[in-house]
């Protein structure tokens, strides 16, 4: 069973999993080798069933040479121990994105494996997302017996810059990079501007495509025609007419017309990447706002088109990035989930997340340290992921809500965001106090139409209900007040 050309939910659930890790945590706990063919239906059945899609992080076949580095890298090395207590070398598989080659790993259980996870997952009612990286492959790779795909150089670049440039038998190649730091010596450059290349990219895209529901393309930014020529200028060659990503998503859309493209994309290059074909992006200046701000930048950037907005990655932790609760800590974690996962766009969670878990492993190891699990967060997250605004607003609207103070001396209203989803007669308002400080508001619930009606708004978080007149919300607004990072979501009802 497959999803086919089955349209995707319009603001989808994903939860991300470091697959090789992930899959030795639940090898230890239930005493038995699993892979991605023997995933128990007891894991199937928990905290996945509240996702619309899976996304198996590092699936693809590990790079010996970038196992070899990755192992050797005395920086990464402290990472290591730092992450596990009592690290071992034989913890270290490589970098999951310097990918030797587009096959499904033998040791997490091979392409076999994976088309009986999807399967399982489709009968769920669960999608299947797989990385996709487009700057760069490892320097063994069995695409370097290919020609015409990678940044060239000549013996000069070589002699002059050895840490840039590397050589295969006669050929000198540069090292894949991105423009702000230095390369990355265990991959080699594709080249975005070679046509051979792009083809390649295609033949890549639609073979992943008929195994899985979706990419996340890693850096998507850096293959922009402006971009890769910034940062590699003559050494591309000429600058086609045609960007890389309206080539290769135009290309594969033609045959898997609801196949979904997500870009992992900073530098405020979100609307280029939506306008070069990406279904999603991150949303980085989010989780920015979020993690350093108040609420009032958290507005202001809500303020954006709903076409910007629906198309937006919302997260507060992923592979990438500290652990929640170390970023953020425990409490306003909380309110940060809250925002993230209710507003339009995608919504992303990180395994371990919900279990409130501290240490970030590195992407280059196999095994997970082991954490106690927080059950406070754990019952958060269960009753948060059950209550936001699911399929059932796929088509609604949304819009913020107007906030305004209690009285004229009160000025802590301006640490509560409010926004509604509203389709036929379903209604959801969102208020969230984003401080650390109790505050209170009187919300304008705007385009909504109370006329002279009685109303109830039932948290469902809470499962506690509250009446109110029409007359008396369209007066004064709803009156709110809230403790330090707390929330509501409310399900709006007309009295009979």
């Amino acid at each position: 069973m497959s999803f086919g050309n089955k349209e995707w939910p319009k603001n989808p659930k994903i939860y991300e999993i470091n697959t090789w890790p992930w899959l030795n945590t639940l090898s230890e706990s239930f005493n038995n080798p699993i892979t991605l063919n023997s995933i128990p239906d007891k894991i199937l059945n928990g905290e996945i069933r509240f996702f619309d899609a899976v996304w198996f992080m590092g699936v693809w076949e590990r790079s010996p040479a970038s196992k070899k580095i990755a192992l050797e890298h005395p920086g990464l090395q402290s990472e290591y121990h730092k992450a596990l207590y009592d690290f071992k070398d034989e913890d270290v598989v490589g970098s999951p994105y310097a990918v030797y080659y587009y096959h499904v790993d033998n040791h997490i259980g091979g392409i076999d494996g994976l088309k009986n996870i999807r399967k399982r997952l489709a009968e769920r009612d669960v999608r299947l997302i797989l990385d996709y990286v487009p700057n760069h492959v490892s320097v063994d790779s069995l695409w370097t017996f290919e020609s015409d795909l990678f940044i060239e150089g000549t013996l000069d670049d070589l002699m002059a810059h050895p840490y840039d440039y590397f050589s295969i038998d006669e050929s000198i190649y540069a090292y894949g990079r991105d423009p702000n730091f230095p390369p990355w010596t265990d991959v080699i450059q594709i080249n975005a501007f070679s046509p051979k290349a792009r083809e390649k990219a295609i033949k890549t895209l639609l073979a992943i495509a008929e195994i899985c529901d979706g990419v996340r393309c890693d850096m998507a930014m850096l293959m922009t025609n402006k971009v890769f020529n910034r940062t590699w200028g003559e050494k591309a060659g000429s600058i086609p007419d045609k960007e890389f990503w309206e080539e290769i998503i135009s290309a594969v859309k033609e045959i898997y017309p609801n196949f979904l493209f997500i870009a992992e994309v900073y530098w405020d290059m979100e609307w280029e990447l939506q306008q070069q074909g990406f279904d999603f992006c991150y949303d980085k200046r989010l989780y920015e706002r979020l993690a350093y701000g108040n609420a009032s930048p958290i507005r202001d950037h809500l303020k954006a088109d709903w076409s910007y907005q629906s198309k937006l990655v919302r997260f507060i932790e992923n592979h990438d990035e500290l652990r929640a609760v170390e970023k953020f800590g425990v409490e306003k974690s909380q309110a940060a989930a809250f925002i993230a996962l209710t507003l339009p766009g995608a919504r992303l969670i990180y395994e371990g997340q919900t279990r409130g878990h501290k240490i970030k492993i590195p992407v280059q190891l196999g095994r997970n340290p082991f954490e106690e699990d927080n059950k406070l967060l754990i019952d958060f997250y269960k009753n948060l992921l059950k209550s936001i605004p699911g399929r059932e607003f796929g088509s609604a609207s949304w819009a913020l809500c107007e906030i305004e103070p209690f009285n004229s001396s009160d000025t802590s209203f301006s640490n509560i965001l409010s926004y509604l989803w509203w389709i036929n007669n379903n209604y959801r308002l969102i208020v969230v106090n984003y401080s650390p400080i109790p505050s209170k508001a009187h919300v304008r619930i705007k385009p909504f139409h109370f006329d002279t009606h009685e109303w109830t708004f039932t948290d469902l978080l809470s499962q506690k209900s509250y009446s109110y007149n029409g007359k008396d919300l369209y007066k004064y607004g709803l009156y709110i007040e809230l403790n330090a990072w707390n929330g509501y979501i409310f399900n709006i009802k007309k009295n009979d």
